[in-house]
């Protein structure tokens, strides 16, 4: 049901996967995500649908191999289908006619935002894309960014592509120039990242539109696993967003949050490791 229809690699340990969901393909709006399992003992993760194909009825993810569940995603070959693929689930982006906007993606947060940037400008408004990542290596998108942006900035923090720096540093330089006036922000990435971009622009009172995605296992609020602090009201990242007003998320307890899981994680990551190095040996 859920057939693998392309596969490829778009960067460093980046894989972009076309997966048949008809359903889904139809149904889906901007800023909504599916939650996947690759194989039947996988535990359940969500990802964000970057694009669709209504023709064709697929939907396409971007992920990069960090843990267990994403290695074994890697695993699926064109042609063989996924154990499970449940959505669309969360609420659709606000999407209407700002005038300028400032997409920022963090990462594979660009993934994230490049949908709002295609419906943000179908709703009229000029673009303005930052993609920033570590090195150029892990810059992804950039063509399709560009294909839907008035403006496309670059930033790495080596220098090795764009401009050295953080994406924080490059919408400070926007926000500086006479000509530029910015109406809003939607941004998506690491937490701390979004933190400091609605510190920015929080003095500013300019709009900012956060994507959060803390830790899911559900997807309909039912486990509390995605709890988040916004304006001081309990709200679940699954069911009520996954997108926020930046200038009300407490990002430091979400942060603090994240860090729950870390051990066992890596400790699950370096048994699948341990595992798949024994079945290469035998």
């Amino acid at each position: 049901m859920y057939e693998l229809v392309e596969k490829k690699s778009i960067g460093s340990g980046v894989t972009q996967y076309e997966i048949r969901a008809q359903r889904i393909a139809r149904s889906r709006k901007c800023g909504q995500f599916v939650i996947v399992r690759a194989l039947e003992h996988s535990e359940r993760i969500p990802l964000t649908i970057a694009d669709v194909d209504i023709e064709r009825g697929t939907i396409t993810l971007i992920v990069q191999a960090v843990g267990k569940s994403t290695l074994e995603m890697t695993r699926l070959e064109k042609g063989q289908g996924f154990a499970d693929v449940a959505g669309p689930l969360g609420q659709p982006s606000h999407i209407e006619k700002y005038g300028t906007v400032v997409v920022i993606g963090g990462g594979l947060g660009t993934a994230v935002v490049y949908p709002q940037a295609v419906a943000l400008r179908n709703a009229g408004n000029k673009i303005i894309s930052i993609i920033g990542a570590r090195t150029k290596e892990l810059l992804i998108l950039e063509e399709l960014a560009a294909s839907v942006s008035d403006r496309l900035i670059l930033t790495t923090d080596d220098g090795s592509a764009g401009m050295k720096g953080l994406v924080t540093d490059a919408l400070k330089m926007l926000l500086e120039e006479d000509e530029t006036n910015v109406d809003a922000v939607y941004c998506a990435g690491p937490v701390i990242m979004m933190k400091h971009v609605s510190e920015v622009t929080k003095p500013l009172n300019i709009r900012t539109i956060v994507s959060l995605n803390p830790v899911m296992v559900d997807g309909t609020g039912m486990c509390g696993g995605c709890r988040v602090t916004v304006g001081g009201k309990r709200k679940f990242a699954c069911v009520d967003g996954p997108e926020f007003d930046g200038h009300e998320v407490d990002f430091d307890e979400l942060m603090d949050r994240l860090t729950t899981y870390r051990d066992h994680e890596q400790k699950t990551l370096k048994r699948y490791k341990d595992h798949e190095c024994k079945l290469r040996q035998q």
